[in-house]
């Protein structure tokens, strides 16, 4: 743990070169993992994670150095490192350290690293199980992991507050395969929860269930064709597509350096009149909820775009500066080798009032698309490509047949604009999003939506 008194010696140590904030993060987690193949369980790894970093801003400017050396000489050897870095006018005066909890809305009824690995290995084999009923799943990859992360953070504005994170995830791999070709499914749910994830919440064999269906389901469809055509998007994964296409367009780590499409546009029309997108770090047991960010802010319920209309960025301390706007509880980091910087939580387009079945009927001819797989985005122009990894080709409003190989291919400001159907029903996903401060987990989600025009990639 983080002791006051240290914290404060370490925060001044940083500062005697003339920056004009200092903080302190400090990191102990305790990381479980096994992975199952084909019924034999493979591995069983235990890794432990110790370490702090210490950050320091001159004006627009930061430094962070960090190290795994926890003692007060290590960590004051590191404050001096960065220390050395910064050459500011003016020492800043920090305030004395005032200890502050924010309220736990994460309420852990079983703490994962305490239950024994043959519970967790009988969760993997009831899913191995279910796979068998499938003749064409050759192969099966089932995993289990689960995190407790505790962090202290202190800074130069007299902040000294801790917390806990536990997070259980629990996935499914399936190879189906006609003896020419293979065809994958995936499904791997998640939460800010201990074991109980698994009491009513996660059934492994429902998990399996999923990831084989979605894999012999590919292995019969023939070739999407390409076109520009409208496109239904599914809920849960659907996501996907705001979160890359859009979410990381309205992160201050790219709007303070103006290296987004939507610089400049807050209070501007930039979706259709039917979407509102929202980030929440405030959901109780959601994968990509906080008790506080990793710069010890609250974390917040934040609207991004009302009814078409741009509200609110994602914002970090450092970007604040350089916006000159408040920080909105989304500073995040991987773990203490990283520096904090603005990122999305549980990201989603908020239910509308649209009927799904009358979206699909209404279509014409279009792709539904029921999954969303990888992809990669540009934030500066919001040009994105993305996999479908499981859809289906519609025929004068009915769903006629599965179909593979279908890729979305647009640019963020254009969808938004072109989504014309917004469902009532709002359903999240689990993920890891990466960006310069790391993999980190956080929730993608949406009612089913329809976009009026979409250019789809196939054969």
């Amino acid at each position: 743990m983080l002791k006051q008194d240290v914290a404060r010696q370490v925060i001044a140590e940083a500062l005697k070169t003339g920056g004009d904030f200092a903080e302190i993060f400090l990191e102990d987690r305790l990381n479980n993992n096994l992975s199952m193949l084909s019924g034999r369980v493979e591995s069983v790894n235990s890794r432990r994670l110790h370490g702090a970093g210490v950050r320091v801003f001159s004006g627009f400017q930061g430094v962070y150095v960090y190290t795994n050396d926890t003692s007060l000489e290590g960590l004051m050897a590191c404050a001096r490192r960065a220390a050395s870095a910064v050459e500011g006018k003016a020492r800043c005066q920090e305030k004395d350290l005032t200890p502050w909890a924010a309220p736990n809305i994460h309420f852990i009824r079983e703490m994962p690293d305490a239950v024994k690995a043959a519970r967790k290995v009988e969760k993997m084999k009831a899913a191995q199980a279910r796979l068998r009923d499938y003749p064409e799943i050759v192969q099966g990859s089932i995993g289990y992991m689960d995190s407790v992360q505790r962090v202290w953070i202190a800074n130069s504005e007299g902040l000294f507050t801790a917390d806990t994170r536990v997070y259980t995830r629990f996935s499914v791999g399936a190879i189906a395969s006609n003896g020419t070709e293979n065809q994958t499914g995936h499904c791997a749910p998640g939460g800010m929860k201990g074991f109980e994830l698994f009491d009513g919440g996660v059934d492994p064999e429902a998990v399996a269930k999923e990831a084989a269906e979605q894999a012999v389901t590919m292995l019969h469809a023939p070739q999407c064709p390409a076109g520009i055509m409208p496109v239904v998007i599914d809920n849960g994964f659907g996501g996907v597509i705001f979160h890359e296409a859009c979410g990381h367009s309205l992160e201050a780590t790219s709007v303070a350096v103006g290296n987004s499409e939507f610089c400049g546009k807050l209070g501007q029309k930039i979706a259709a009149d039917c979407v509102t997108a929202i980030d929440d770090g405030t959901i109780p047991g959601e994968w990509g909820s906080l008790n506080i960010d990793d710069e010890g802010t609250p974390t917040t319920r934040l609207t991004l775009i009302e009814n078409g209309i741009l509200k609110n960025y994602m914002i970090d301390k450092l970007n604040a500066r350089r916006m000159q706007m408040p920080i909105t509880g989304s500073g995040r980091r991987q773990g203490y080798m990283f520096a904090p910087t603005s990122r999305m939580r549980n990201t989603y387009i908020a239910a509308g009032t649209d009927d799904n079945d009358e979206m699909i009927a209404t279509m014409g001819d279009g792709l539904y698309a029921r999954r969303m797989g990888g992809g990669s985005v540009e934030p500066t122009t919001g040009k994105f490509n993305f996999a479908v990894s499981e859809g289906y080709l519609v025929k004068d409003g009915k769903i006629a047949h599965p179909v593979r190989g279908a890729s979305l291919i647009g640019r963020g400001s254009e969808i938004l604009l072109k989504i014309d159907r917004v469902g009532k029903d709002m359903q999240m996903a689990q993920g890891m999003c990466g960006s310069i401060s790391g993999s980190i987990p956080t929730n993608v989600g949406q009612p089913m939506i329809r976009v009026s025009a979409l250019t789809v990639g196939g054969r």
